[in-house]
């Protein structure tokens, strides 16, 4: 068994499967999840695990060159996420909805708060 690290079998070989260029959408549980990307529902129960924990653990795992957001995004996810990404690219939710489509990862979580959602764009190690 891992001592370190995602843990869940599941999101752990998933995210061993990512290649450059490849999506990940991280939503909260009320995001419509599109037909096609294989999906790791971590959801508990409302606000288990919560958005800032999973990003932060994808984050500790993953080389992520770029990240979308819906630009109707408030409040403390709003800051939690252009904390993480200076570069954040906000669009409507509904075309973030759209662009989830081409995800090939999507992790749900617990949260139970309107529009915590992010579609990142892995990058590279070297």
């Amino acid at each position: 068994m891992k001592k370190a690290g995602i843990l869940n079998r599941h999101l752990s070989g998933a995210l061993a499967e990512l290649g450059h260029g490849d999506g990940v959408l991280v939503c909260d549980a009320g995001m419509p999840i599109p037909d096609g990307p294989r999906v790791v529902d971590l959801a508990f129960r409302a606000g288990v695990p919560s958005f800032a924990e999973v990003l932060d653990g994808l984050l500790a795992e993953l080389v992520v060159e770029g990240a979308t957001a819906a630009k109707e995004l408030r409040g403390r996810n709003r800051d939690l996420l252009e904390g993480h990404f200076p570069g954040l690219s906000l669009v409507p939710h509904e075309r973030l909805k759209e662009l989830s489509a081409g995800a090939r990862l999507v992790v749900r979580t617990g949260e139970a708060r309107p529009y915590a959602n992010v579609l990142l764009r892995c990058g590279v190690f070297f």
